[in-house]
């Protein structure tokens, strides 16, 4: 069938295509000048972002410890870039630690490329101190000149638009002969045997013509080709429904709508490639409900997929804590817990799921009680691929239900042990106080001026009576993460000025009691009010106790820790700084903190005579003591070369097991007499 001349449609194609062609270029040469004006920026804020990256670390470490010289260095590398303009180091609200400037570089297409970039852009980062309080200190801020990029986009964008144009000139051209010689004769030629195609019933169904092509190739080759394209699309639809459903069934349990066991060999295996790429654990956990045969035998197995659609949402409802969660066939499941930093974690999601097992089911007015054993193996130290991770838990969980059931079991059994000790070990310091195992022992401070006991530190230890003797280093930690080190810190407040009390009505009215607070006491709003209580309680005079706190306690949240450290002072008791010199506290903090004494840390005394390094730290911090006023004292001194060294050096206190170990109060009060008798004359 041949088509007349006025209605080809070549020629309508040959006008448009020129015509459309020429518009296009523009446009997408303008849209693409547009896309590279916004890239440019993106990338001035790119470099900006790179070059505070860069310099943030020594700026933070310049700024902290207020190093002029360092944040000039600094400042001197950051001009090394040829874009930054200005740049400065310092807190918006005081004077700049280091900045400078210099003049915008010189360029004639400035008054264009000022319109589209602006003239210059400022960027900033906060400074901030090492989490996780992350202390706010200043900002490291810098100013780029645009000119250097202006120049490069300039170029970029007559490039783009003439390249554009021509590009878009030349495709029209080519475009129109591809659809003349490769579509508009051929379709003429198709069409014929197109016309005879019908997709549902071939030769029955005539195609109506669409409106304004019923003279040309394309009317006719358009409704054959969208009868023919809708019904491949309602084929497609159907096949891609069935496939779909097909991959479902193969990747999901249809009971649960959990994935199985393949679907999360696969998400495991991200989890793991996951986990190996920021080295931290994974933890696998198979659940295995205990003898939920019985269960179908007794209620029917009808009940027993409810039943497990029951356990399936109970489970979903620790995907807070999950990184997966899977049936892996019958009265099994899994779970991976992504992320974790220590074993225990999932040894506490594991007791968390038991727990919330053995609360009853409810089924067509019947409760159900379950019970389920779990096995646990760790990723990297028990397996590499999903593989094997998944077969030992499934292992360790079918282990653990031979030996005794409703309850989990690590794949390690040392880890196994060590999990379960801790938590024996935190059920049992619970118990602790209210069980009379706790007490105190108390270790005396000598004054190098008279030569004679000035004060006692009073020191924590727990006799367990099954685990005997627990270190304080164990049990303190422990302590601290469960809450129970304020209801224990408190008691140990109380008994230590119980016990000075007594002392000073025995005569001893010079003692003073020293008792360490720990960063969870320091931090809690209802410490002063404590403190005060017991020292009226007690009637003892004012500075006659000794709070002593570590550096890194205090600077956790320094500015909360030095107005609680304030309230202490006004309630009469003297503030210590323990551990000095093995945290980070800077000198500007150590002035800003209401503090008496400064107490050197027993790792540096220790091998002072042996060490220059430890022999240095010691005589710097006794100077830094001795120039802001405070008292020094040395901990764990243990030989008289020790106590000479520090002597000479000019530490006014010392304490360790050179004058005595910790002591019982009835021992120590023997010892304070002696020492009244012969006012340490022998040391």
């Amino acid at each position: 069938m041949k088509v007349e001349i006025k209605h080809s449609l070549s020629l309508k194609l040959l006008r448009v295509v020129l015509l459309s062609t020429l518009v296009v270029g523009v446009l997408l040469s303008c849209g693409q000048i547009v896309l590279d004006a916004y890239k440019t920026r993106h990338t001035i804020a790119r470099d900006a972002d790179r070059i505070l990256d860069m310099f943030r670390d020594p700026s933070t470490q310049a700024l902290y410890s207020l190093d002029k010289e360092m944040g000039l260095q600094v400042i001197e590398g950051l001009f090394q870039d040829p874009a930054v303009r200005k740049a400065a180091i310092g807190h918006p609200n005081e004077t700049m630690l280091a900045e400078r400037e210099r003049s915008p570089t010189p360029a004639s297409t400035r008054w264009l490329t000022d319109t589209v970039l602006g003239p210059e852009r400022t960027f900033a980062t906060p400074l901030v101190g090492r989490p996780p309080y992350n202390e706010y200190y200043g900002d490291l801020s810098i100013t780029l000149d645009t000119a250097i990029y202006g120049e490069q986009f300039l170029r970029n964008s007559a490039e783009l638009f003439v390249s554009g144009v021509l590009r878009a000139m030349l495709m029209g051209l080519v475009l129109y002969l591809i659809y003349h010689w490769l579509l508009t004769k051929p379709l003429s030629r198709m069409l014929h045997h197109l016309s005879q195609i019908n997709p549902d019933r071939p030769g029955q169904y005539q195609l109506p013509l669409p409106p304004g092509h019923e003279h040309n190739e394309l009317g006719q080759w358009v409704n054959t080709a969208n009868q023919l394209l809708a019904s491949i699309e309602r084929n497609s639809s159907l096949r891609r429904e069935a496939e779909s459903s097909l991959e479902r069934m193969a990747q999901y349990d249809f009971l649960t709508g959990l994935p199985n066991r393949l679907q999360l060999q696969r998400q495991l295996d991200q989890v793991l490639e996951d986990a190996t790429r920021m080295q931290r654990r994974v933890a696998i956990l198979c659940v295995g409900l205990d003898d939920f045969k019985g269960v179908n035998e007794q209620f029917s197995y009808q009940a027993g997929d409810q039943l497990l659609l029951a356990t399936a949402d109970r489970l979903r409802g620790h995907g807070g804590r999950l990184g997966a969660l899977a049936r892996l066939g019958g009265d099994q499941f899994a779970l991976v817990q992504a992320n974790i930093e220590e074993p225990y974690k999932a040894a506490e999601l594991a007791q968390h799921i038991l727990d919330d097992l053995a609360a009853p089911f409810a089924l067509d007015a019947r409760e159900i009680r379950l019970r389920a054993t779990i096995g646990i193996t760790l990723f990297p130290e028990d397996g590499d691929s999903a593989e094997k991770l998944l077969q030992k838990a499934e292992q360790t969980m079918t282990v653990a239900k031979s030996r005794s059931r409703n309850r989990y079991q690590f794949y390690v059994a040392s880890v196994d042990s060590e999990m379960r000790r801790r938590r024996a070990l935190e059920k049992a310091l619970r118990e602790a106080l209210a069980g009379n195992q706790l007490f105190l022992v108390y270790q005396p401070q000598v004054s190098y001026r008279d030569r004679r006991v000035v004060g006692v530190e009073a020191l924590l230890r727990w006799q367990h009576p099954e685990l005997g003797f627990i270190p304080p280093d164990q049990f303190i930690p422990l302590a601290e993460q469960n809450g129970t080190i304020l209801a224990i810190g408190e008691w140990v407040l109380d008994q230590a000025c119980r016990q000075l009390r007594e002392w000073h009505d025995q005569g001893f009215t010079h003692l003073r009691m020293a008792v360490n607070l720990s960063t969870v006491q320091l931090h809690h709003s209802e410490l002063p009010r404590v403190v005060s209580n017991i020292l009226q309680m007690y009637r003892l005079p004012s500075r006659s106790l000794e709070l002593e706190v570590t550096e890194t306690g205090l600077m956790e949240d320094i500015t909360t820790a030095a107005q609680h450290l304030l309230s202490l002072r006004r309630s009469g008791a003297l503030i210590a700084i323990d551990d000095f010199g093995t945290g980070y506290s800077s000198l500007g903090y150590l002035r800003s903190l209401p503090l008496d004494k400064i107490k050197i840390d027993k790792s540096f005394v220790k091998d002072l005579l042996d060490d220059e390094d430890d022999a240095t730290i010691v005589r710097a911090v006794i100077q830094l003591g001795k120039s802001l006023g405070m008292q020094v004292i040395a901990e764990g001194v243990e030989t008289a070369e020790q106590e000479a060294y520090i002597i000479a050096e000019g530490c006014h206190e010392g304490q360790g097991y050179y004058y005595s170990k910790p002591l019982p109060a009835r021992e120590l009060q023997a010892f304070l007499k002696q020492d009244e008798r012969t006012h340490m004359a022998p040391l």
